[in-house]
Order: C-alpha cells, then structure tokens, then sequence
C-alpha cells in the first residue's frame, strides 16, 4: 500500500518492474510474461539463468535527445529523475520500446550508437512522425513537428549547454517515439540522481512533501515543470476512446478538472477501495483506463495558470 514516492524514500533505491509489479507502460512483468519475452529476446536470456534475482533486471528510462521540462517520455510519468552521466556506461539503448518486434536489431550502447541512430534518422527522412493506432493522431518524432536531420543535429547540438530550469520551456508531449534506456545494475538515489523534476499538480499535497524530503535525504535538486490540466469537459472521446470523458468526470477536482494528481488518487482509490471501482472493470481494466486518461491530458492539457 506504499505509494512510489514512499518506497524511494524508504529504500533510496530505484526498482524495476519484476520488483514492484508495477508499470507505466505494460504491466507484464513476470516470469512468462511479456516483459520477461521482451528481455529474453533483447539480451539473449542473460537474465533467464537460475542465479539471477528480480533486482538485477534492468530500469527502464529513456535518452534525452531534445531538453522538455516534461521529460523525453512522458507517457510513461508526470515526474522523472535525470541519471547522471555516468550511468550511460551500464546501459542499453533501442529506437523505440523493447517491446518493438524490430528492437534486437535497433539496440546499441552510447559508444556503439550506429543502429539507434540508424533508426530513428530512417524515421526522419521518411517524414518524421509515427502512426500510433490512434487515428488520425499522427505522432511528431521526438515531439519536434517536421523534424529534419538538420534540425536534429541543431537540436543535439544544444544538449552541451548547461540544463535550464524545466518550467522555462515548452513541453515535448512525446507519447510515440523515444529512444528507450535500459539501466543495467543499481539505480542508487544518493550516487546515480542529477536532478529530480516533478509536476506542479504534486507541489502542495502529500507527495509534494514527500518529493521534498526525497531530494533532501539524497542529496539532488528538485525542480518542478508546469505539468498539464484538463476541464473534463475538454477530454476528447476519439483519442483513447469514448469512455475518456466518463473517467475523467468520475475522477475530476472540485473544478472540475484532471491533473496528473487527480489521476494519482483515482489509483490510490482503486487499490484500497476496489469495490468502488467494479462498475468500471477489474484493477488491470481500471489501471489500463486511467494510464489512457494521462495520455490524453499529456496531448491535450495545459499548464494550471492558462486554464
């Protein structure tokens, strides 16, 4: 019943998916599983023999290629920690997720980067968007619109300068296209952390405190971005379905709006309240739905103040 929050602070340790159970993106990670498929296919087994633990799997994050006060990715949280550079050296690299069939061979280390690159400028000169099977959403690759390999390397160019204060810059809302990070050994939170960066939405309540003590027993700044918020009247029922506007009703504050928080507690409330939830689906349907809902307030919301 610990919320994230509170195991990091507990622990000072960031865990993967086979530890917690817990995902943002396929919640699969166990033996048989898809994740353990994903991983299996990706590392040749290396973490499929009998003496390898849960926490030895690897964390997942993703390359920063273009600085968004909303992170690289995401669709996979509202808060994120930026690793230190040091932490590339024991890490892998793909195009894309590790759950793309093309993955083995869109795989790399930051020295031998060759087939990532290969990849994603592949996806720029055919156009620079994905599809996501959402229609007619068209995903902007790295959430740069009609990016060019000009403006790629412009924008890697940029990545020397020293890192600028989050809120001061203009999301990304990249759902669809990153280049995925795979962590491979500790994720210590005094040793590996540059910065923490969380959403405003979480500043006055309970994780904000917590946020706040995080930073302090390990020793890392904590900045926050704008983050985003949506009316739930604004909610589209064509992007992640038509049950969106429902769930952001059911969920929404006394304004009537959804935040990142907002959707925070709608998961706590699943988890110690089930019952109230069974009109909806069982916990996977119910996770699945409000995971959807973040994907549309990622697209669609805007920072509080302009709401």
């Amino acid at each position: 019943m610990a919320t994230v929050v509170e195991g990091l602070l507990a622990d000072g340790v960031y865990r993967n998916q086979f530890e917690t159970g817990l995902s943002s993106g396929s919640v699969s990670a166990f033996a048989g599983g898809a994740r353990d498929g994903w991983e299996h296919a990706l590392f040749g087994g290396a973490y499929h023999s009998g003496d390898v633990s849960a926490s030895e799997r690897p964390k997942y994050g993703a390359l920063e290629l273009v600085r968004y006060p909303d992170g690289p990715i995401p669709r996979f949280g509202s808060c994120y920690f930026v690793l230190k550079p040091g932490v590339c050296e024991h890490a892998s690299f793909t195009f894309m997720g590790s759950e793309d069939p093309r993955a083995a061979q869109r795989i790399g280390t930051i020295d031998r980067m060759h087939s990532v690159m290969a990849s994603l400028l592949e996806e720029v000169e055919q156009g620079g968007t994905t599809t996501p099977p959402w229609p007619p959403f068209l995903a902007p690759t790295l959430g740069v619109p009609d990016l060019t390999v000009t403006r790629l390397l412009a924008l890697l160019g940029e990545l020397a300068a020293s890192r600028r204060d989050p809120p001061g810059g203009i999301p990304g809302r990249v759902l669809d296209t990153q280049i995925e990070a795979q962590v491979h050994g500790p994720v210590n939170l005094d040793q590996d952390i540059e910065w923490l960066v969380a959403d405003q939405a979480f500043s006055e309540t309970t994780t904000g405190t917590l946020l706040h003590a995080l930073s302090e027993r390990y020793g890392f700044p904590l900045r926050w971005h704008h983050g985003f918020r949506l009316r739930a009247s604004d909610v589209p029922d064509d992007f992640r379905g038509p049950v969106m506007p429902l769930l952001a009703r059911r969920i929404g504050d006394e304004n009537g709006a959804v935040d990142a928080a907002a959707i925070g507690r709608a998961q706590v409330a699943l988890r110690r309240q089930p019952g109230e939830w069974a009109a909806w689906g069982d916990e996977a349907e119910v996770l699945q739905l409000l995971k959807q809902l973040w994907h549309v307030l990622v697209h669609y919301g805007s920072p509080p103040h302009t709401i």
